[in-house]
Formats: structure tokens, sequence, C-alpha cells
């Protein structure tokens, strides 16, 4: 028994879930959208479409992992000491075996295309272009011979709206309806720019040695200055995806309470404009993956008020 809770323990750090309340929202909020702008909603669907998503989400962490030990830019973060790296570790110091990391994120990757396989069964052929896109983007991120997470140019970041906002808000909205609403598109942009936001910051913590390794982030192409000026506009797209939200009718008014999760990160911005060191752009990673939590958790209940109080 101890050892399968260590097994499991491992497989959570090794996975990252750390990062799967994000894939959460996502499929909260696509359900909600179902529910409150059709008054429908299916059990089973909301629980494929969660583990499918999940699943995927945890496949695309690994199978980066895996590619990023390869090329050797996680390992050079551990040689630099003004460098973070943000791997598992499992690879990189040997904790599991190359080959049993690879069997476990292939399983995540059947576990997500056999939830597919049923949702596409159960809720018709929209299913499979989402799929598609969302399959090519989390396998070609880092790995040959696409790798067009190692581009530079943004292109990366146009990956974290699409896979953590556009495509799982749109897939849980369907699995229920079985159609698209044009209110997809604003509904699934405040979560799709924290998440890029989220990773945009994380990569200062290693820049320096993601452009010894080639991969080419958008803070490697712009530099550490440029880039930093760049993240506050990307907070800035956020706030104002919420107000689009609320004026195209795709969330109630009273959702502009998640604007408030916006004043820690702005205040730390502040104070980075003179200095900025390997701890503060820790600092700044963290707060941007806690107001994507916050700003979600507010918009979900929002979303929730507004089903039980009959679409008002």
């Amino acid at each position: 028994m101890s050892n399968v809770i260590l097994r499991l323990r491992q497989f959570v750090q090794a996975s990252r879930m750390l990062f799967l309340p994000i894939m959460l929202i996502c499929i909260a909020l696509g359900t909600l959208a179902a529910y409150v702008w059709n008054g429908v909603f299916h059990p089973v669907a909301f629980v494929l479409a969660l583990v499918g998503s999940c699943a995927a989400h945890l496949f695309s962490t690994m199978f980066n992992d895996f590619w990023d030990y390869l090329s050797g830019a996680d390992k050079a973060a551990y040689e630099r000491e003004d460098t973070a790296s943000t791997d598992s570790g499992f690879l990189t110091q040997k904790i599991w075996s190359l080959p049993a990391f690879l069997i476990v994120t292939l399983l995540m990757g059947g576990i997500a295309c056999l939830c597919g396989l049923i949702l596409f069964l159960s809720s018709g052929w929209g299913v499979v272009p989402l799929c598609l896109v969302g399959g090519f983007l989390a396998f070609f991120y880092v790995a040959p011979p696409v790798r067009f997470g190692y581009w530079g140019q943004g292109t990366s970041e146009l990956a974290h709206v699409i896979c953590f906002g556009l495509l799982p808000v749109m897939g849980a909205y369907y699995v229920q309806v079985s159609h698209f609403d044009w209110r997809l598109l604003p509904l699934s942009l405040p979560i799709g720019l924290l998440t890029t936001l989220v990773f945009f910051n994380h990569h200062f913590l290693h820049w320096q040695t993601d452009r010894l390794a080639g991969k080419r982030t958008l803070v490697v192409s712009l530099g550490e200055r440029k880039s930093f000026r760049l993240s506050p506009i990307l907070l800035l797209l956020v706030c104002l995806s919420v107000v689009a939200c609320v004026l195209t009718g795709a969330l109630p008014a009273y959702a502009l309470i998640a604007l408030l999760t916006a004043w820690p990160l702005v205040r730390m911005y502040r104070k980075m404009r003179t200095e900025r060191t390997l701890q503060s752009h820790r600092s700044l990673m963290a707060m941007s993956m806690t107001m994507t939590i916050r700003c979600g958790a507010i918009l979900i209940a929002a979303m929730a008020v507004q089903g039980l109080a009959g679409g008002f």
C-alpha cells in the first residue's frame, strides 16, 4: 500500500498536476455556458470532457519534459545559478528512467484519445477538429520535426491561448449541446490569456539556458527587458477580455469583480521596474498562477449564479 501511495505521489510530481486547475476552469466555463445559454447539462459528457482534457494536459506537460530533456534545455537550467529549472526533475535527476517516463506519458495520451473517441460517438463531428488541433499542438510543441515552441515570434504564446482557452471551453460546451456558439470566443479569452501570462512569466526563470539550447521563446527573442515590458500588457489584455465578455453577453456584469484579482500583479510589476532578480521572477510567476485560479473561480461563480438566477 505504501508503495502505491509513493508511486501516486511521484506521478503527481512528474506530471506537474499543480497546473490542472487551469483545465478545470476551462471545462467548468464551457459546461456552465451550455447550461446558462441552453439549459442543458449532461453529467457523463462533463466527466469525460474533464478527464480527457486533464489527461491531454498531463500528456503535453510530460511530453514537453521528455523532449526538453533530450535537447538539454532542462539539464542546462540546473547548471547555472542565475536560472531556475521548471521541469519536474524526474528525468534530469534520474528519479524515473526514460522508458518509464515515456510509458506514463503515452498512457495519458491514450486516455485522452479514448475520451475523445467516446465523446465523438456520443456528441458529434465537432469533437474531431478540436481533438486534432489540440493533439497537434500538444505533440509538436517541442517535438521534432515541427518544434514550434522553439520558433519564437509568439508561436508558443498563441498555442497557450488556444490549448488552455479556446479548445477546452469550446469542447466542453459542444459535448453538451452538439453545436458551437460565437460567444465561446470571448468566454475563452480570459483564462486563455491568463494561462499565457503564467507560462510567459515562467520563461523568465531560464531564458538564458533556453537561448543556449536553441529554444527561442518570446522572452529569448525579445530579451529580458523588452519582455518584462510586455508582461503587464498581457495582464491588460486579460482585463480587457473580461470586459469584452460582459459587453458581448458571454458573462454577466457582476463578473467584472474578477478584475480585482489583477491588483497584486500590478503592485508586483511596479516593484520590479527598478530591480529584477531570479527570486522576484519566481514570485511574479507564482502570483500569475494565483491570479489565474482566483479570476477563474470568480468567473465560474458568476456564471453559476447567472444560471441559478435564470439567465439574468
